[in-house]
């Protein structure tokens, strides 16, 4: 079996997943892992699928006509063994909203050689300050050379310079 990674981005409307789950389902393929959303009126996600090499170019071909889909990539193709990612590292973040939070944090990250596995964001009205809040969970995978602790610290510090309220859940 081969694993295609599809990103599909389009205008969001009913019946789109089940296009595509009918596209990997008819040319024998299986649906491994997603991640979509809707944002703004748009469609997106990302897709992990199975499915024999003999066919997946034909699911590629498929997949790329389906009406609305702005764009479809197939950027791996093939057996990716996982690396090992060390500890697994959860955390939130909450402050006012600023631009460069998500800078500073995935810069901070990157720097101790942390990879961020899973991230959402968004931002709300403050109830009772007024103004918007900026609210982040974060998965992230630490190398096994890495202390967790020393993370969490550099993540504390970053913080207190930025003005937001960092959790950690690890």
């Amino acid at each position: 079996m081969t694993t295609l990674v599809l990103t599909v981005v389009g205008n969001d409307r009913a019946g789109l997943v089940a296009e595509i789950a009918d596209a990997v389902a008819a040319h024998g393929g299986n649906w491994e892992r997603s991640q979509l959303a809707e944002l703004s009126g748009a469609f997106a996600g990302i897709i992990e699928v199975s499915v024999t090499s003999a066919s997946a170019l034909s699911l590629r071909a498929a997949l790329s006509t389906l009406d609305g889909l702005i764009a479809i990539a197939v950027p791996a193709m093939g057996e990716h063994p996982t690396a090992d990612s060390g500890r697994r590292f959860s955390f939130q973040v909450l402050g006012n909203d600023r631009p460069g939070i998500v800078k500073e944090v995935s810069a901070t990250l990157a720097a101790l050689g942390v990879s961020v596995e899973r991230m959402t964001t968004e931002t709300r009205d403050a109830a009772m300050a007024g103004g918007r809040l900026f609210e982040a969970s974060i998965a992230a995978a630490v190398p096994g050379d890495v202390d967790v602790d020393d993370v969490a610290a550099q993540l504390e510090r970053l913080a207190s310079e930025i003005q937001v309220d960092v959790t950690v859940t690890e």
